[in-house]
């Protein structure tokens, strides 16, 4: 009722432009009334006109931008992928390579034993002869091993437990005849119940002999394999410094073959000669989770019209 009747009265006192303005929405009403009655506006208040518009396409911009991101960033999934795929396939040449030439090293004719142990850094699976005689009262025992049966191996393989003897490898010095040299040699696998040398006298050979072998390098410890103890002459990867030094030997060592077996001696032939090969289900992997993960990109940020 009374802002009827202060309609009428600015009717009457010829502010109805004054009110169209305002009706219009060029200036708020709130001012109007404001100049209309007298009253001062108050210090540090402004009228501003709302951005409605303005603010929408800000927050569509904003949108736009953080789809863009998410768009190229979920793109290094799948291309990744194909690199790490790309990798492994130069890998597995790599490595197909490797086990090329690890068994023609293996094949290879027997070669005299170099005099330089430098030269034996590239040896190591190399066939070599030599000739000499043990010294037995210096024996080492690496342990626990079981022995190298690969037609065991084959038909265990996949199984959680296996049925092989636990037992040691009799590492012997051998003085060579024609070098001059002690060096130590793996004479192979004995059971635990034949460790002891009072027990296998007839495999413990005496006089001059002739041996083939491979040559090993030494081996640094892996990850929860236990420390060498040389007191209780339990040695569990080859230290050859410090077989060498306990043994008088100098640190070359070499694997005899199995053709060195005697009767009542150790098993000769005791060189696991393996390399893993999975590469190829790396490559798969890698590939499909490319594969995968494309389609996926694909599908939910391009889109195409049908039939065009």
């Amino acid at each position: 009722m009374a802002a009827a009747v202060l309609q009428l009265g600015l009717r009457a006192a010829g502010l109805r432009p004054l009110l169209c303005a305002a009706g219009a929405g060029t200036t708020p009403a709130s001012v109007v009334w404001r100049s209309v009655l007298g009253i001062a506006p108050r210090a540090g208040l402004a009228w501003r006109p709302r951005r409605c518009g303005s603010s929408s396409a800000e927050a569509t911009a904003t949108k736009s931008e953080d789809e863009s991101f998410l768009r190229w960033f979920l793109l290094l999934i799948p291309v990744t992928a194909f690199g790490l795929g790309t990798w492994q396939v130069q890998r597995r040449k790599w490595k197909l390579q490797l086990i090329a030439e690890l068994e023609s090293r293996v094949m290879a004719e027997p070669i005299p034993l170099p005099a330089d142990p430098m030269e034996l850094k590239n040896l190591e699976y190399r066939p070599v002869k030599v000739k000499g005689h043990f010294d037995h009262s210096k024996e080492l025992y690496m342990m626990p091993r079981t022995m190298v049966d690969p037609a065991r191996e084959a038909r265990e393989a996949g199984q959680l437990s296996s049925a092989a003897e636990i037992g040691a490898y009799v590492v012997t010095p051998f003085h060579c005849t024609e070098l001059g040299i002690t060096i130590l040699v793996n004479r192979g696998f004995v059971p635990r119940r034949k460790v002891n040398p009072d027990t296998r006298h007839k495999g413990q050979i005496e006089g001059e002999v002739d041996l083939v072998g491979m040559v090993r390098l030494t081996e640094t410890r892996k990850p929860f394999v236990p420390e060498n103890n040389p007191e209780r002459n339990h040695w569990h990867y080859r230290d050859l410094e410090a077989m060498a030094r306990l043994t008088g030997a100098e640190p070359i060592f070499i694997d005899a073959d199995f053709k060195s077996t005697v009767p009542g001696g150790p098993i000769g032939g005791q060189t696991r000669v393996s390399l893993r090969n999975e590469h190829l289900q790396y490559i798969i992997t890698w590939y499909g989770l490319c594969a995968a993960t494309s389609y996926l990109w694909c599908k939910k940020f391009l889109s195409w019209t049908p039939g065009v």
